[in-house]
């Protein structure tokens, strides 16, 4: 069928009963002797008066009793669906919504005195008036969990309390230059191991905790190593390797998702640092609790690496590129040598800083989910570009008011702190993107220039960290506001 078809009746089946009369015999000529002086014997056309009659004389149309429409009964019918008739763009919508109500033709004409389906639905079509909802919100896909968060904030402080339950039982001046290089040294290892991980996961379980299980031995092996050239021997070796091994154990359960076990393995650390204030635990308590926390980490580690390695094989694939881990390692040296030079002048604000890990994880996520809600209701690049940056100074500018208590707390004040947690998380916000040679270098330069003048001890040298941490940490918000202010990496 070419042309269209029709839905509704037409013509005048609507009102009238037609009635099809017996089709007559073709007429014949009458004869002569019928034909009478007012008849034209040559037409047989009578010229006199006759009856005039319908050109279709084979039907009898009977015209039937029409009802007119009850208009408070479709009046009411309007107001009870009109939530459902107002979005329809077309009549036939809503003749389907009547349909799917169970409205038979006899309800139609006897309750609301229309001919037919179509005929009520164009009524009620143009009762109501037009309204076009809005979809329902689409739930944030980076909606944060906010305990998980806060409980990573306090996870990275904790190991702390080891330092302050041994305190008496090691010299700062002598030992501390040996474990801040092997911290700074699990830290650059632990970035870079954590990316390639997490790059291991997309293929299965089990080929990440391989890569963790031997990665993390490594790692420790290496900043022992590192740790062992400043110490030149003694028992300070063996404290460095034991804050190796904690800090490669507790990225394993960070990045795997576990981190929930760790508050119950550094339960002594919690218990013993609880009672340091009325209780003097002694020489070997003070050794044997960190010890007995670093073996439980270890142990829940190893049940975690155990049942990942379990799990069966993946198809296969393509392995990561080692190189492709490399900037994240660079950014983890790096942040670990400004937060060492912070820490040298304030220790308490690099306390505040680590705790406030939680709150920026949190805030990384707000910024995800922000500019996804962004690019819902932008329709050009333009507003787009704007919405996202001030998403972006939103959640900066919420960090540091966090922040801002902590620094005036610990005496570092707001132009010491601020802009290296301004760095430091517009550097992790760009690292969640994939993009990682811009933070990576920014944070190098600004930890180079910044240690290098600290080694040299110029006078104006209490002024150089907060400098150099303020234009990294401007040059990274520009970089992000001109990369994220794009549509394509927040599809």
């Amino acid at each position: 069928m070419s042309g269209p078809m029709f839905l509704e009746p037409l013509g005048a089946e609507q009102d009238t009963l037609a009635l099809r009369l017996a089709e007559p015999h073709p007429r014949r000529r009458r004869p002569r002797w019928a034909l009478d002086d007012t008849t034209d014997d040559t037409t047989g056309a009578s010229t006199g008066h006759r009856t005039r009659t319908s050109t279709d004389a084979t039907t009898l149309p009977i015209r039937l009793p029409r009802q007119d429409p009850d208009e408070e009964a479709v009046s009411a019918l309007a107001a009870e669906l009109a939530d459902r008739i107002g979005p329809a763009v077309h009549p036939y919508e809503v003749a389907a919504l009547l349909e799917s109500e169970g409205l038979s033709a006899s309800v139609i004409k006897e309750r609301y005195g229309h001919p037919n389906l179509f005929s009520l639905a164009s009524a009620l079509y143009a009762r109501v008036p037009r309204t076009f909802p809005e979809p329902p919100a689409a739930p944030d896909p980076w909606r944060p969990d906010t305990v998980r968060c806060l409980l990573r904030g306090v996870l990275f402080a904790l190991p702390a309390l080891a330092y302050l339950i041994t305190a008496p039982l090691w010299r700062v001046d002598r030992h501390a230059p040996v474990l801040i290089v092997a911290g700074i040294t699990s830290w650059a290892w632990g970035q870079a191991l954590g990316h390639r991980a997490h790059l291991r996961l997309v293929t299965g379980r089990r080929e990440a905790s391989g890569t963790l299980l031997t990665g993390s031995v490594l790692g420790a092996a290496v900043a022992t190593g590192l740790a062992a050239l400043p110490a030149a021997g003694g028992p300070v070796v063996a404290v460095a390797a034991a804050q190796s091994l904690y800090l490669a154990a507790a990225g394993v359960l960070l990045v795997l998702g576990r981190e929930r076990l760790l508050p119950a393995a550094l339960s002594p650390l919690i218990a013993g640092a609880a009672l340091l204030p009325w209780w003097e635990p002694g020489a070997a308590l003070r050794a044997g609790l960190p010890l007995l926390a670093l073996l439980a980490t270890l142990a829940v580690t190893g049940r975690v690496l155990w049942a990942g390695l379990a799990t069966p094989a993946a198809d296969g694939g393509p392995r990561p590129r080692l190189l492709a881990s490399l900037p994240y390692g660079l950014f983890g040296l790096a942040a670990a040598v400004l937060v060492v030079l912070e820490g040298r002048r304030h220790p308490y604000a690099v306390i505040a800083l680590t705790l406030s890990m939680g709150p920026a994880e949190w805030l990384l996520y707000r910024y995800r989910g922000w500019s996804v809600a962004a690019l819902r209701v932008s329709v050009t690049p333009a507003a787009f570009a704007l919405r996202s940056a001030g998403v972006l100074g939103l959640c900066l500018t919420g960090y540091l008011l966090l922040l801002l208590p902590a620094a005036l707390l610990t005496g570092a004040g707001p132009a010491a702190l601020l802009p290296l947690a301004a760095a430091l998380w517009t550097a992790l916000l760009l690292q969640a993107f994939g993009v990682a040679w811009p933070p990576a270098l920014l944070c190098l330069a600004a930890a180079g220039g910044a240690g290098a003048v600290t080694w040299l001890r110029p006078p104006p040298g209490p002024t150089v960290l907060p400098t150099a941490c303020g234009v990294a940490a401007v040059a990274l918000a520009a970089c992000a506001i001109r990369l994220l202010g794009r549509p394509a990496p927040h599809a």
